[in-house]
């Protein structure tokens, strides 16, 4: 199967790209198990209700006045998921993470359309004045932010360790019959010993649209500084 209608394409060229057409396939085969395998997982254990404090949904409001929130509030409606992603931030971690922040960039701009399928909210352990500060500068408007403050709930999930020290990470929570909030899933950057930071790169399409390329992503990652973006009235 062609992918052009280019002419003048070599012969090993042509035998080349068929070759990579295949393992594509093959590739995308692939996923479709392991995502059929992660639907088919049995539900995990129920989990606490953690408390959570939330600002204004709106983020020129202010940060004032803020509120608990419990896990089990974040679910808007019977017969969804909940999506959480842990972001790096807080704690040890005392700037936010830069490829948290890539990633997070995104998720606004699709927010909307996840929104039709799942819950979705972001915990961080910074405190609510300094999430919202940086969600501020980079115009996360459609975002759900979440302070963790004193709970363990970033501990819990893997996304803490006692000293403080932040990763990320992405949870996915359901409720059982009897409306008990469980634990369905989580994954985090590090897969094994061999394998550290790979591991949730299916959230982002920059590494993919650099594998697209011949130089490949490299060891590309996302600038340690970024520019502030005032949020426009």
């Amino acid at each position: 199967m062609r992918q052009t209608n280019l002419t003048g394409e070599p012969a090993p060229y042509v035998s080349a790209r068929e070759e990579l057409r295949q393992a594509e396939i093959e590739l995308m085969r692939h996923r479709e198990r392991v995502a059929d395998l992660r639907r088919r997982l049995p539900l995990g254990p129920v989990v606490d209700d953690y408390m959570f404090e939330e600002g204004p949904a709106d983020l020129q409001a202010g940060d004032a006045p803020a509120q608990t929130v419990r896990l089990g509030e974040l679910f808007t409606r019977p017969g969804r998921d909940l999506v959480v992603y842990h972001l790096m931030y807080g704690k040890k971690q005392t700037e936010p993470c830069p490829m948290c922040t890539m990633w997070l960039d995104g998720f606004n701009g699709v927010a909307h359309h996840v929104a039709q399928n799942v819950d979705f909210a972001i915990v961080a352990a910074a405190d609510l004045p300094s999430l919202r500060a940086h969600a501020r500068n980079r115009k996360w408007t459609n975002l759900r932010l979440l302070s963790a403050g004193s709970s363990t709930f970033k501990y819990d999930l893997g996304s803490e360790d006692a000293e403080g020290n932040q990763d990320s990470t992405v949870s996915v929570f359901t409720r059982d019959d009897n409306g008990s909030v469980r634990h369905f899933y989580s994954v985090h950057p590090r897969m094994s010993d061999d394998i550290d930071q790979r591991g949730i790169d299916l959230l982002s399409p920059v590494w993919h649209i650099l594998d697209l390329t011949r130089q490949g992503r490299d060891n590309w990652f996302p600038a340690l500084s970024y520019e502030a973006r005032p949020l426009s009235n």
